[in-house]
């Protein structure tokens, strides 16, 4: 989330227009948030990134399927469906 922030505020800033200047404010975006993440475990004694709260690539597919098919059925209730 951070690095999605900071990569925004640095491309508005710097009126990045175009893959390549807007890749650059990504790189520079996630490297903000690196260091944000480094110095949080530094200072808290702690991993931020852990096996424990890791998910594999299967689970992370599984929620972002969950979540895409709630939205659908938000937008589209079944109740409104006649057969």
């Amino acid at each position: 989330m951070l690095g999605e922030s900071s990569t925004i505020k640095i491309a508005k800033n710097k009126n990045a227009i175009g893959y390549g200047k807007n890749k650059v404010a990504a790189k520079e975006g996630g490297r903000v948030a690196g260091i944000a993440r480094k110095e949080l475990e530094k200072r808290s004694g702690e991993e931020v990134v852990t096996s424990d709260n890791y998910l594999n690539e299967l689970e992370s597919i599984k929620r972002k399927k969950s979540l895409k098919t709630n939205i659908i059925y938000s937008l589209f209730p079944l109740k409104h469906l006649v057969c």
